[in-house]
């Protein structure tokens, strides 16, 4: 049994079960002339309009299913997607635009979506699509804030290894939809959110910044984060101003509980990265593995994270602890890289290469880290996947594992040694998984 081969085929069932489709249609369905969403009822008498709207990797495919199940009842809508991440609808405007940092057409596309929200009525009924990276690909920049400044921001807290709640505090602050601003505007219109979670622990208020939710961060959080950082004097003018004025109370806050308007907003959650962990789990079982869900709430630093794999790898061969070979140990979250360097790569390609490191000249180890969303870091690939070879096919090549990882350069080195994991768009984006397998010592 090829070690690599089977860790992608186990990676890919997990990629399946968060498919739209089937998380559409669990939660989504039209009953005699209602149309039913999650446990909601809506009636055509009190919702005569539906438009749809919406943001995220995930959301054109989402967006699809919806289409099939709603048809005609679907009066007009608008969804932001990645570059690439498109599909052609009927109903529903399909915008492409950039992820991770925003540009001036997600902005546009965004315009459209605040039109339609402040066009809405009481009779309206707003189903907005929900998926990972919908913070970056819904850009609604505040008053007095430009793109350039909110890209600059975004850029700064990437590089400096910020995590993704974090990104989103400050994005909430620095947006007209985040932060329960999307249910401001769509009152008094109806306002149903089918998500589709990338968030560890699947907090609402984290998922795309909770555009339909209260808040509980504050501009002084934004503060806090900046400074945490180290980049408060390089933050843009704008951004500061609006950062300590917030603070001082001379700007509203991002809506907090009881405001009225989120009286007319419910969430329901459609999947997550526990659901693709699970159907690992079963593949890998069903394959003769013994398996260990690690966890779902995997984070810190990726490079750290592969190198706490590979010893678990060491620890199963030596004692048969935590489970016995054949094992596979799974894990999901996501990680950070903090960059040091100007290599190309992604944190799934920097876990992958420091686990080869640590796995250089075991035999029957393989090992997996990819985003279920096809892509990782601003490259083609989802992640990587090594074996206790790879560190070898690495020094034929004259390559040094730790200069790669100094310098961020996982993907180069990945490509070179033919461990990059290449899947494409898979349309759906429930954040990373892990896959260590480990069979009897060669």
């Amino acid at each position: 049994m090829d070690l690599k081969e089977t860790a992608r085929l186990i990676f890919m069932e997990a990629v399946r079960a968060a498919d739209p489709s089937g998380c559409v249609r669990n939660m989504l369905e039209v009953t005699g002339k209602a149309v039913r969403i999650g446990t909601s009822l809506y009636s055509p008498d009190e919702y005569p309009r539906i438009v749809v709207i919406g943001g995220g990797k995930a959301s054109a495919r989402m967006g699809e299913n919806v289409e099939e199940i709603l048809g005609d009842r679907i009066t007009g809508g608008w969804i932001n997607t990645k570059d690439g991440y498109g599909a052609p609808l009927k109903h529903i405007h399909v915008h492409e635009c950039s992820h991770p940092v925003p540009d001036e057409r997600g902005v546009e596309g965004t315009r459209r979506i605040v039109d339609i929200l402040s066009g809405a009525d009481e009779k309206t009924l707003v189903l907005c699509l929900l998926s990972g990276g919908g913070s970056a690909l819904m850009p609604a920049p505040a008053e007095d804030v430009t793109l350039a400044e909110k890209q600059e921001v975004t850029r700064l807290l990437l590089m400096a290894g910020a995590d993704i709640g974090e990104l989103n505090t400050v994005r909430k602050h620095l947006s007209v939809l985040k932060g329960g601003g999307m249910a401001r505007l769509a009152f008094p219109a109806r306002l149903h959110v089918l998500i589709l979670s990338d968030v560890i622990g699947d907090r609402l208020d984290t998922i795309a910044s909770g555009p339909a939710v209260s808040d509980r961060s504050t501009f002084g959080d934004c503060l806090d984060i900046c400074t945490r950082y180290s980049i408060m004097e390089k933050l843009p003018a704008g951004v500061r101003i609006r950062f300590e004025k917030g603070a001082h109370g001379d700007i509203p806050e991002t809506a907090k509980p009881g405001d009225f308007f989120l009286l007319n907003a419910e969430n329901t959650l459609i999947g997550n990265n526990r659901m693709s962990v699970q159907a690992a789990r079963k593949t890998a079982e069903a394959l003769g593995f013994h398996t260990l869900l690690l966890s779902t709430f995997i984070q810190g630093e990726a490079s750290d994270t592969g190198t706490f794999y590979a010893s678990i790898a060491s620890e199963i061969q030596v004692s048969g602890n935590p489970v016995e070979p054949p094992a596979c140990i799974i894990g999901g979250g996501e990680t950070t890289v903090t960059v040091r360097g100007n290599g190309t790569g992604g944190r799934n390609q920097e876990m992958a290469l420091s686990t080869a490191a640590g796995l250089a000249g075991m035999k029957n180890v393989a090992f997996l880290s990819g985003g279920t969303d096809g892509t990782d870091g601003p490259t083609d690939a989802a992640g990587g996947v090594v074996d206790g070879d790879t560190v070898r096919a690495g020094r034929t090549k004259g390559f040094s594992v730790s200069s790669f990882l100094m310098n961020n350069d996982s993907y180069r080195y990945l490509k070179e040694t033919g461990a990059l994991l290449i899947t494409g768009p898979t349309g759906t984006n429930v954040m990373d998984i892990q896959v260590l397998l480990v069979g009897k010592p060669g």
